[in-house]
This record gives C-alpha cells, structure tokens and sequence, in this order.
C-alpha cells in the first residue's frame, strides 16, 4: 500500500490480477480518446475515468497479466432483456447500446488481439479502414454495428484473424467487386458476412473454399444468386455451413454433399423445389439439417430418418404431403423436429416414443387428424421428462386435454391453438412450472376456468380466446401467475367481478378481455398495471362514467379498445400511441386531442359534438400521422374545415351520419384516400376537382347529402381501382356520364335517388367487376385493421335497406331508381353476369324486360317497378335459381306469368299493377288469351314492339265493351217511357234511404 502514493502521480497503475505490473499510460490515453467520441447515453463507460483508476480494471478492457498491454476490447451491450421485460428493463438496454464514432486512437493499442463492438448502432457509417492497421487481431466482431457502405479491402491485413464476423448489418454492407481481400486468411476458422450484398462477388464460392482452416462459413441473406458448381471445392476443414435466406434454386448444388465433415448445414429460406435430395445421406456426420421454407413437394423420405447422429431437423413451410412414416423413430438423437407448415396428414405415429431426447416439436399448421389425449400418451412415453416445446397449432386435433398435460415437467412452451379440442382446461395444468408460454386459442374448450392453479407458476403468456369457456373467474385463479405478462381471452363467456380493493399479483403489458362480462363498474384493478401496452375491454357489459385516472393512465398504451360499451364521460386528451377504438359508446363533448403518432381512430357511434376545427386546425403536438379516422354517427356539426394539409398520413376518412354543412373543401382532395364516406350530412354544392387527386381510391360515398350539378366525368377517368361509388339521395342531374363505364372493379355503383336523366348507357357491360363472380376475399378490406372502417355499408337490396358488413366484398350491385331516365333497358346490361342486385325502379323507362335477363346467373334481386315497361315477363327469368327478391310492379306488363318455382314463390304484390294472369295472382288466363309474343320480323325475343294482332283485338275489345255497356243500359230507358220512370223513382227511393242512414 506504501507504493501507491509513489506511483499514483506519473499516471502508471497496476494490472489488475498481478501487483507487479501497471497498465500503460499510451494505452490508457488510447483508450479515453476513443471513448471521447462514444455517445453512452447508460454511461455504461463510466469506469473510463480520466482521474485514475487502473484502465485494465475498465469494463470491457482485458490486460496481459504478465505486459499489463491491452490485448482484448469487449464493449457488446449486455445480453438484450426476454421478450416480456418491461418497458424500464428494455430502456435500460436501448440506452446502454453505444453509438457515436471509431476514434483512430485504437492503433495505440499494438498488442490488440480480441475487438468486440458488436450490437451498438454506428448509424450507417462506414468501417473504418484504418482497422486493417491493427495487424495483430485475431478476433474481429463488427455484427450488428449498423455499418454501411463498401467493405474496406485494407482488412486484407489482418493475416492472423481466427475470428471474423461482419454480419446482421440490415443489408447496408456490400461487396463493391469481389472477396479476394479474403484470400490470404489462411488462420481463419469463423467468418460471418451475413446481410452482406455479395450479388457482385460471384466469387464467393472459390475464395472462400480456398480459406484452409475454415470451420465455419456464415452467408444467410447475401443474396447469392449463382451456383457456381463447376468450381473446384476444397472445403477440407468446414464443419458449419449457412446459406439461408438466398435466391438459391432450383436444386441444392451439388458440391454440399461433398462435404463430408459438415455437422450442421442451413440451406433454409431459398428456392429449392422437388423431391428432397437423397445425397444428404452421404454426410453421415450431420448433426443439423434446415431445409425450412423452400419448396420441396414430395413425401417425407424414409431414408432421411436413417441419419441416427442428427439432432436438429427442419423441414418447415415446404409443400410435403403424405403421411409422418414410422421411419421417423430412428432419429434417436433428435432433440429438435420441426415439419411445420406443410400438408402432412394422418396421426403421429408410435414410434415417436423412440425418441427419448427430443426437446421440441413442432407440427404446425398440417392436416394431422388424432386425438389430443393419445398425441399426449405418445409423447408422455418418448420424452415427459425432457420435453420443452410443443407446438400442434392448427391441425385437426380433437378429444379433450387430460391431466397427464400435467406430466411434462420441463415443458415451457405449449401451442395447442386452432384445432378443436373441447372439454376443461385440466387442473394440472397448475403443476407445469416451467410453462412460460401456453395458446390454446380458437378450440372448443368449455366450462369454467379451475378456481386455482395448484403450484407457483412462471408463466408469462396465456391465450385462451375463442373458446366456449364460461362461468365466474375467481382472483385466485390469477394468484398463481406472478410473472404473467401477456393475457389473451377475448372471445369468451366468463365473467369477472374483482373486489374494488384487489390488487392483481401480476404486471401485464397485454391484457385482452374481449366479451367478458367485467362490468357494470369500471374495472378499477387496471390502474395497477404500470406496464400496460395493449388493453382490449370491448363489449363487456362496462355501463360507467370512466374514471379521470385512466385517462393519465394510457401514456405507456399502444392500442386501446374499450369499444362496444356504455362509458360515458368527455375525454380531455388522448396519450394513446397507435391504435384507439372507442366505437359505440356514450362519449359527449368536443373531440379529444391525440399523440401525433397515433395511426388508427375509431370514434363512431358517440355522442362527441362541436365543430372539427379545434380537433384539425389547432393540432400543434408535431406532424400527425394518423392513417385512419373514424367519426360516423356523431353529433358533429358545422363546416368541414379546410385544413388538411398537415394531415397527410390519411388515407381513410369516415365522417359519414353526422351534422356537417357547407362544401367540401379543397384542401380535403389533396390527401391520396383510398376510403372517403361521407354518407348522410347536409353538405351542398359539387364536388371539388382536388379529388382528382385521389388515384387510389377504392370507395367514395357520399350518399344522403345535398350535393348538386352534373356527375363529375373525370370520375371514370381518375379512379381506376374504385370498388364502390354511391351518390345516392343527392341532388345531381344530367345524363349518366359514359366515362363511369372505364371503372372496371366497380361492384357498387348507387345512383338512386336524384334528378339524373337520359338513358342507361350500354357501356355499362365494361364494368367488369360486376361481369364476374365475386372473389371470397378482398385485399384491400382485409389489409386494415379487420375491415372494420368499410364493413358497414348501407345499401338498397331486396327492397330495403340493408347494412352490409363482414361480406360487403362479396356483393355486387346497380341501383339506379328514383331518377328520371328513359328509353329501354339496354340488354348489354345481361352480360354482367355477377350482379347480385339490380334495382331500375322509380323511372320512366320503356319497352320489352331483355329476353336474356337470365343470363345474370347470380342476380338475387331485380326491381324493375314503377316504369312504363310492356310485353310479357322474358321466359328466362325462370332460369334465375338464387332470385330471392322480385318486383315488377306497375308496369304494362300482360300475359302469362312464366312458370317455375322460382317465380311463383313471390307474392302477388311482385307483380301488381300490371295485366298478368296465372300463379301467384288470382288472375287465371284464359284459353283464348295467350303470353304476347315479342315478334319483330318473325324472329323471337325482339324487345322493340309487340304483335300487331294483339294491339287490334285490344282496340275492338274496347269499342265492343263501351258499346254494350252503354246501350245495354241507357238504349232502354229511351225506348219505354214506363221503365224510365220506374228506373229514376227506384234511384230515388234508394237515394233517400241512403240519406236517413247518414243522419
């Protein structure tokens, strides 16, 4: 201790370790010029001190026990934080991540063998080259680091590295020519340039075959291209080879099965396709094997199970069929098997107890059809004791979970999710206490949650949603789940009323609860959650004000929905950070403010009230970015405010059963929607031309307004991917532009309700959307947020009005009723064969229905009534099988009406008010009165007039009628005097009786 003080002023220390020697001062100044320009937000350096400490006691620094030199750099963060950490914990680590620069004093550091910076962020900055300088590395680990740019070629210097990895640099790293700059590492044993563009390096396979003492080769996501099989392998020491995640097709190359020392090869994530090779049974040593997502499309051949030594196999999202073979058994060293993702069927087999060492098993998302309890017997045998993870997700499991789940002491990773198994959730699911994670989602479970979990667990996520479960949860369910940290439930029958004073003993950052019946109070043990992310509480009975606490309470919330309630209060301020669904609740006042980084809001079916203006032109938290704003069915009023510039971000935008008046203003048009509703307020005047500006708009309603003058042509000229357009209930007029046949993925197209004129255009058979039958699927409503901002449109069908929500994609339909047009029906509207729905009522249009009416195959609804339209009803109409729906009333429609059990299902008032005859109406038609024949220069189905026999026998009908109807009554009474009085004193004697009635 006397030597200290002796020392201490000339800046030399000991070593830590060895009394005897002190670090070096050249070093140690080395050291604090690097760290100067180092951003350590965590102050993880803090050791790095310039008043004295001794520098080979700093955290990452190793000296030489003997020189006292610095011979090993290690300044990796700290191992990142479980996937549940909270927020703090994941805080800590983001902040002790190292950023900033490489200073050139680390050429100081002669005897540098061991450099570590890997995992911190250098923002995209380029490798030093000056590292090349640093000739006596043998280990050199720059993973991670956020480098870009071109590899620098002066690393060619460092001859003695063992040790080198460039990879996980997110593809911003590249190989501007070739890897000759690697050729002379011939003390190489690991080299690592995954996420390295080397699509110029074409050659990487000759160099790095060349490199003697190479044990491991890393080349996952270089984007190799190429298979350079003709080249010379001479890999002599390779046991590791990865060149996943590249465009490698279509065969494996050749050359890997040369490799007969490989004990691990990963060709996962390419192209590959056929039967899988058989060679890979030449490599006798392999001990892993991942062929994962390719495209092998065979059945899973025997002969790979003969390769006894592996213990890790993959062959995961291919396309294998067939049956699992009993073959399988034979892996007896096998500790991981995954053949997810495939379209393998059948049941486990038995020989799957063989495997006594296998950890996981994972047979996702296949066919498989068995039994859970005997999958679970199966398994017990093999491995009860060992096994860790089991995923059986989405198959075609049946049967009930029995308490032998409870068995399996190591498992910690339990997927049972999308199949249908019923009964219980077992009690011993409690004596599980290395479960961490457990789904059992989207099954037929039922019956009540156990009351308590026997044992202590360290569980961290449960998803028991979309099941049959019912019945109260008790707190002590919970009491078990300390470390629980994810909470999926929704979709449920169970009820959970806490005490107010109950405090849960977990920290969840996931709570979804969806369908519980929580309330009618609001569930004040939430407040206790301080780590809460995501909180789902929709339609659960919660009738309350909400508390002023939950509104500070959401800062740290990433999605919130507590929609489908009766909450009631206003809300002064949202801190919510993505998603908000408040939708049908009982919220007054102005509308709230938000975090600018919120991207969804769903507010409909509130009472929120006032003006837009303070919620749009007031905003001065930063640039929003909200992508969807729902605010239908509110009592919003006033103007429409033109100040949507800064609102860029949205592209969906329903404001549609409000208040609002005035124009749309022009600002609106320049945001790129690609939904715009505005159904049903009291806005005037025509549409602005800014919303030319809109190109991928995919649905434009607004129906219900007062919106006047021509229909915009440059609709059709602007939109060409919209699916639904309704200007229904407006004021528009003029003729039917023809630019709207150009809409080719038109389904809706609603124009009732307005003063348009003219004919229907025949163009309308352009509109091919409707030309077809629907898709069952629609990417663009399944591609935000479940559809919910589009699935609920109001349209006119089967006469009335119909809300279409969930199958809004699969209807398609014409309504063009109520307006003034005129002419014929263009029979060019029978080619659109996927119409579900044609409505023509309310017009003035004339001639024949088109004879080839049935040839819209999927039509369900036609309404042609309150027209002038004659002839007789086309025989074609019978050939309709999904008709459900009929109105041809108050037409001059005559004759038969055609037989079928379609058509005479309808009832009478389907066809009233024209000149039929035959089922459903009482009219019988008579043997003499025949169908009128639409006959136009002897050729049937002529829409254009009717026979001239017909009009003739009609003419002399009348005339006969009136004269025997006259004559017959009146011709008398001039004839007799004496029946003439008696005529008029019998009028009279009825007339006064009818009088002495009244009074």
């Amino acid at each position: 201790m006397a030597f200290i003080p002796l020392f201490a002023p000339t800046g030399i220390t000991f070593c830590e370790g060895n009394p005897r020697v002190v670090c070096i001062e050249s070093e140690r100044q080395a050291l604090l010029n690097f760290k100067q320009d180092i951003i350590d937000r965590s102050n993880r350096l803090s050791s790095w001190s310039k008043n004295g400490e001794d520098c080979c006691k700093w955290l990452g620094v190793y000296c030489d026990n003997i020189t006292g030199h610095v011979y090993k750099l290690d300044l990796k963060p700290p191992s990142s934080p479980p996937v549940y950490a909270s927020d703090a914990e994941f805080g800590v680590y983001w902040r002790s991540i190292l950023r900033g620069k490489i200073n050139p004093s680390l050429l100081s550091l002669n005897h540098l063998v061991h450099l570590d910076l890997s995992h911190n962020n250098f923002g995209g900055t380029l490798i030093p080259s000056f590292l090349g300088s640093l000739e006596s590395l043998t280990f050199l680990d720059l993973s991670d680091a956020h480098f870009g740019g071109v590899i620098p070629h002066q690393l060619r210097n460092l001859s003695k590295l063992q040790h080198l990895n460039l990879g996980g640099n997110s593809n911003k790293l590249f190989e501007a020519k070739n890897l000759q700059w690697l050729s002379g590492f011939s003390s190489l044993e690991f080299l690592d340039l995954s996420q390295v563009d080397l699509s110029k390096a074409i050659d990487w396979l000759q160099v790095t075959s060349k490199l003697p003492s190479l044990k491991e080769l890393h080349l996952s996501a270089c984007s190799l291209d190429n298979d350079p099989s003709s080249t010379m392998i001479n890999y002599s020491s390779l046991s590791v080879l990865d060149l996943s995640n590249n465009y490698l097709s279509p065969s494996v190359p050749v050359w890997t099965f040369s490799l007969h020392s490989l004990v691990s090869i990963d060709l996962s994530g390419n192209a590959f396709e056929g039967v899988i090779p058989s060679s890979f049974q030449n490599i006798s040593s392999l001990k892993s094997l991942d062929l994962s997502t390719n495209s092998f499309n065979s059945s899973l051949p025997v002969w790979l199970f003969s390769l006894n030594h592996l213990e890790f196999l993959s062959l995961s999202s291919n396309l294998l069929q067939g049956k699992i073979p009993d073959s399988i058994g034979n892996l007896s060293s096998i500790k991981t098997l995954d053949l997810s993702a495939n379209q393998l069927e059948g049941t486990l087999p038995i020989s799957l107890e063989n495997l006594s060492n296998l950890r996981k098993l994972d047979f996702s998302n296949n066919k498989l059809r068995q039994d859970i309890s005997e999958t679970l017997k199966i398994l017990f045998i093999c491995c009860s004791d060992k096994l860790e993870s089991l995923n059986l997700a989405n198959n075609n499991l049946s049967g009930h979970l029995t308490d032998q789940l409870g068995h399996f002491k190591s498992l910690s990773y339990l997927i049972l999710s999308q199949n249908s198994i019923s009964g219980l959730i077992p009690v011993s699911l409690g004596n599980l206490s290395a479960l961490q994670y457990i789904d059992v989602s989207d099954n037929q479970l039922d019956g009540n949650l156990p009351e308590h979990l026997e044992n202590p667990m360290n569980l961290e996520y449960m998803n028991i949603a979309y099941n049959l479960l019912e019945g109260a949860v008790s707190e002590g369910f919970f009491s078990s789940l300390k470390g629980l940290r994810v909470f999926k439930a929704s979709q449920n029958k169970l009820k959970f009323e806490a005490n107010s004073n109950w405090i849960p003993p977990f920290q969840c950052q996931t709570i979804e609860l969806s369908y519980w019946l929580l309330g009618p109070k609001f569930p004040t043990w939430i407040q206790f959650q301080k780590d809460l992310s995501t909180l789902d509480i929709s339609s659960a009975g919660i009738a309350d004000v909400v508390p002023s606490w939950f509104w500070n309470f959401t800062s740290k919330m990433v999605s919130l929905n507590i929609s489908h309630n009766q909450l009631e209060g206003e809300i002064p301020f949202l801190s919510v950070h993505k998603l908000v669904d408040l939708r049908s609740n009982r919220f007054s006042g102005p509308l709230p403010m938000i975090l600018p980084d919120v991207a969804t809001l769903f507010f409909s079916n509130n009472s929120f009230s006032g003006s837009l203006s303070s919620f749009l032109c007031d905003y001065k938290l930063g640039k929003p970015k909200l992508f969807l704003l729902q605010l239908e069915t509110n009592l919003l009023s006033g103007e429409i405010p033109d100040c949507w510039l800064p609102w860029q971000s949205i592209r969906v935008l329903n404001m549609g059963n409000n208040n609002l008046t005035g124009k749309i203003p022009d600002s609106l048009g320049y945001l790129g929607f690609m939904f715009l509703n505005l159904r049903n307020n009291k806005l005037t005047g025509e549409l602005p031309f800014t919303l030319q500006n809109n190109s991928d708009l995919f649905m434009l309603d607004i129906g219900e307004n007062q919106f006047n003058g021509n229909i915009p042509k440059w609709i059709g000229k602007t939109f060409p991917n919209l699916v639904i357009l309704s200007l229904r209930s407006n004021s528009f007029n003029g003729h039917i532009p023809d630019e709207l046949c150009e809409l080719s993925s038109l389904q809706i197209l609603d124009l009732g309700v307005n003063n348009l004129s003219g004919e229907i255009p025949t163009c309308f058979q352009n509109l091919t959307a409707m030309a077809t039958k629907p898709n069952d699927t629609d990417a663009v409503i399944d591609y935000f947020v479940d559809g919910e901002f589009i699935r609920n449109e109001l349209l006119v069908m089967k006469g009335r009005v119909r809300e279409y929500s969930t199958i809004l994609s699969l209807v398609t339909t014409m309504d063009l009723s109520n307006n003034n047009l005129i002419g014929n029906i263009p029979k060019e509207l029978t080619n659109l064969a996927g119409l579900q729905s044609l409505n023509l009522s309310g017009n003035s249009l004339r001639g024949n229905i088109p004879f080839h009416i049935g040839d819209i195959k999927m039509l369900e609804s036609l309404d042609v009534s309150r027209n002038h339209l004659s002839g007789s009803i086309p025989e074609s109409l019978s050939n309709l099988n999904f008709l459900s729906h009929l109105n041809l009333s108050y037409n001059d429609l005559r004759g038969r009406i055609p037989s079928s059990t379609q058509l005479q299902s309808f009832d009478k008032f389907s066809y009233i008010g024209n000149q039929l005859c035959g089922p459903p109406i009482s009219e019988n038609c008579s043997k003499k009165a025949e169908t009128p024949q639409n006959v136009v220069n002897g050729s049937h189905g002529n829409e254009e007039s009717e026979g001239w026999l017909e009009k003739y026998m009609i003419y002399v009908s009348v005339v006969v009628g009136f004269l025997l109807g006259f004559w017959g009554v009146i011709g008398p009474l001039f004839l007799s005097e004496s029946w003439a009085l008696a005529y008029f004193a019998k009028v009279e004697a009825i007339g006064g009786k009818l009088s002495s009635w009244r009074t």
